[in-house]
């Protein structure tokens, strides 16, 4: 990489707080901005969902990380949730998504990529799924990263974040 990410000057909560929020050089911030109004359909459709802080978990859309874009960032958790829709199949996006989740897995971020058309089917599911994900993540992390509203819930055994693989639901 020619530029290394850096942490903000805000932190997850808005300032003053624990958690830096990580960034990337000003192209890539440029860029998050100008995808904020270009989002797919599942992506406004999870935004929709996790804008209202579901469970006390603070999200933010099309965050900047280093070169890369998350599509959903909990600061809080270090937690990236992707979209993958139908472009994410071809071997050289695959290559670059094992590559951006490399890196944020070398920044202490857990990935989990969801498919779009899971989005879509089935959204209600989608966020019970995530956000017991959350709450699992909220309850491993040391107690000041902790969510105070995400010890109510328990995890759903199928999610494990540090796998980083798709978050899949029954059919």
């Amino acid at each position: 990489y020619d530029t290394l990410p850096t942490l903000g000057r805000g932190t997850a909560e808005g300032g003053g707080g624990a958690h830096p929020v990580i960034t990337g050089p000003r192209e890539t911030v440029k860029r998050a901005r100008q995808l904020r109004s270009e989002m797919s359909v599942p992506e406004r459709i999870l935004w929709r969902h996790l804008r209202g802080r579901p469970r006390g978990h603070k999200f933010r859309r099309q965050h900047p990380a280093g070169v890369y874009i998350i599509d959903f960032y909990c600061a809080r958790l270090r937690l990236a949730i992707e979209i993958d829709g139908w472009t994410h199949d071809s071997a050289e996006t695959i290559k670059r998504d094992q590559a951006k989740s490399a890196f944020l897995r070398s920044q202490g971020i857990a990935t989990t990529r969801i498919p779009a058309a899971t989005v879509i089917d089935d959204i209600e599911a989608t966020m019970t799924r995530s956000l017991d994900l959350c709450d699992a993540r909220a309850r491993a992390l040391p107690e000041r990263r902790r969510c105070p509203s995400t010890t109510s819930r328990s995890p759903s055994p199928a999610v494990d974040a540090r796998s980083h693989h798709p978050l899949r639901l029954p059919s």
